[in-house]
């Protein structure tokens, strides 16, 4: 099977670039920590101010990195001058967020089918 190129080749800089811009992330703290075509890893270190009224990790915070990983994960395969902007997120928490750090992982396909 051949291997598959993004159609923008400085993606990595572009992503790397874009989420230096978001100032969200670096609000909470979140740092991009792995960047490939369609796949990127968003790491947040816990953080006692950004935990809900149980002591777990807020949701909104979990959503933030996980919405901004499925986005950069589309920018990484998308061609060169277009951008990406989430137009529905769904989420399904399945356990609280406990530990030392949350983090959040995007691979998206890439390629054709026949």
């Amino acid at each position: 099977m051949p291997s598959w190129e993004p159609p923008d080749p400085g993606y990595d800089t572009r992503v790397r670039a874009s989420f230096a811009r978001q100032t969200v992330m670096a609000t909470i703290g979140a740092h991009l920590t792995g960047v490939a075509p369609g796949a990127i890893d968003i790491e947040l270190p816990y953080r006692g101010d950004l935990i809900q009224q149980h002591g777990f990790l807020h949701a909104g915070v979990i959503t933030i990195i996980a919405d901004s990983a499925c986005g950069y994960a589309a920018l990484s395969i998308a061609p060169a001058g277009n951008e990406i902007l989430t137009s529905e997120l769904k989420v399904n928490l399945l356990a609280p967020v406990t530990g030392t750090a949350a983090s959040a992982a995007k691979r998206s396909g890439a390629g054709t089918s026949t």
